[in-house]
């Protein structure tokens, strides 16, 4: 496998790609991309077509860029059409484990944690879901004695409102 970098307008979006892309997700890719750079080629086929990698070469031309990291791939079309479902679908398919992840997150700054696109509300609830020593560095205390808490989770006994 032979990385190259070419210029952006070289290759083309995938027009069959069956993946969309919210405003959201290519948010979270422009954000990747400004903090960590490219640190993965896209594929595309021996026409210069998008394989894997649509929402980054999108992400990566809203950032301005003009040349990207590419690798061509040698499968004849329909093998390329099926590795490009399969490269969506595993992702997909994969969970979090949600302990480690708290782990992971701990070890991170503010400025790092800002670049996951996991939003408040999402990190809140991962906290709230386990461990109780974790506490990303922007989470305030509390006073548990400040709310009224309705509601108690019978798996993990967290207390929660409406």
């Amino acid at each position: 496998m032979k990385t190259e970098t070419v210029p952006i307008e070289s290759i083309s979006p995938d027009p069959a790609n069956a993946r969309s892309h919210s405003e959201r997700n290519l948010e979270a890719i422009r954000d990747s991309l400004r903090a960590f750079g490219q640190q993965k080629p896209i594929v595309v086929d021996a026409r210069g077509i998008v394989i894997a990698g649509n929402g980054t070469l999108e992400a990566a031309k809203r950032l301005g860029w003009t040349e990207i990291a590419i690798v061509r791939t040698e499968l004849d079309p329909g093998q390329a059409t099926a590795f490009g479902i399969a490269d969506n679908r595993t992702g997909e398919l994969a969970e979090w484990n949600d302990e480690v992840l708290r782990s992971l997150l701990d070890t991170l700054d503010d400025e790092m944690l800002e670049v996951l696109a996991f939003d408040q509300n999402e990190i809140d609830a991962l906290v709230a879901s386990g461990v109780s020593d974790f506490k990303p560095s922007e989470t305030k205390e509390v006073d548990p004695e400040s709310f009224d808490l309705d509601h108690k989770c019978p798996k993990c006994g967290f207390e929660f409102d409406d």
